[in-house]
C-alpha cells in the first residue's frame, strides 16, 4: 500500500520475539517501491520526536494549515 517514490518515515519501534527492536513496516518489501525510506532502529526517542515534529511543522506549511 506504499505509492511508487513514496518517501516513507518508520518512526514506530517495537520488539520481535527475539526481543529485537524492529520498525512499523515490513521494511524489505517497502524499500523495494519506496523512492526513500527511513531505517529503524537508528534513532533515540529525542530523535524520533524531532523527526515527527519537523514532519508535522513541515505538512502544515505545505498544505496551508495552521494551528
Amino acid at each position: 500500500m506504499v505509492k511508487p517514490g513514496a518517501v516513507v518515515i518508520d518512526a514506530g519501534i517495537n520488539r520481535n520475539t527475539e526481543g529485537r527492536l524492529i520498525g512499523d513496516l515490513e521494511f524489505a518489501s517497502v524499500k523495494e517501491v519506496a523512492g526513500h525510506i527511513t531505517p529503524v532502529p537508528g534513532g533515540d526517542p529525542m530523535a524520533i520526536t524531532m523527526l515527527v515534529a519537523n514532519t508535522v511543522r513541515a505538512a502544515e506549511r505545505f498544505s496551508g494549515f495552521s494551528k
